[in-house]
């Protein structure tokens, strides 16, 4: 093993390790016991526009694996916005990612959140939140603070170990679609993607 690869390897076990004890103290905040693996957050970069040049939102970045692959995705970083609750993971991803606006705050109080750094429209926001551990209520508001900035066909993405949309369905506000599992993740999860209609 290079020297280079024993870095990354050993940045690997520190991030899982801090995932994991951010767990431990906050399990239901949480939702996860490691961060996401690779082949799903390429999956959930996917469908980032990387050309437009409105904001992305990320919501609960943890360690910043989403991050990093909407980085690899070609997204500027000065496009990126990520809001993060914990203040430890908040110092991990400024010292990580150069250039990327990090906002420690509350995800479910988007707007308030948001307000006086992005201001108008964006072109997407993508969320490794576990929304499952919030009642219906909260997820559908926070879902429809997000519609409010995004345009018709723009995306809310977010993933998902269940079999059901973590969103409660809206024909009439937001069309649903998902993607198949990703067997390589542990566990198995799922992208869902919500595009408004109107």
């Amino acid at each position: 093993m290079s020297s280079i690869q024993k870095r990354k390897f050993k940045a690997l076990v520190a991030d899982e390790v801090r995932f994991f004890r951010s767990w431990m103290g906050k399990p239901l905040s949480m939702g996860a016991v490691s961060p996401s693996g690779r082949a799903l957050t390429k999956l959930m970069a996917s469908f980032v526009d990387p050309d437009d040049g409105l904001p992305v939102i990320e919501l609960g970045p943890g360690t910043g694996v989403v991050t990093k692959a909407l980085l690899e995705r070609g997204v500027a970083p000065e496009r990126i916005v990520s809001i993060e609750y914990s203040a430890d993971f908040c110092q991990l991803l400024e010292k990580r990612f150069q250039g990327v606006r990090i906002i420690q705050g509350d995800a479910y109080a988007f707007d308030q959140s948001l307000a006086g750094i992005v201001d108008g429209p964006v072109s997407a926001v993508i969320s490794s939140l576990p929304l499952l551990t919030q009642p219906p209520t909260r997820r559908s508001a926070l879902i429809s603070a997000a519609f409010a900035r995004l345009q018709p066909g723009q995306p809310f993405i977010q993933f998902s170990y269940g079999l059901n949309s973590p969103v409660p369905p809206d024909p009439n506000l937001f069309s649903t679609s998902h993607t198949g599992w990703v067997m390589k993740n542990v566990p198995p999860a799922r992208v869902w993607v919500y595009r408004r209609t109107h």
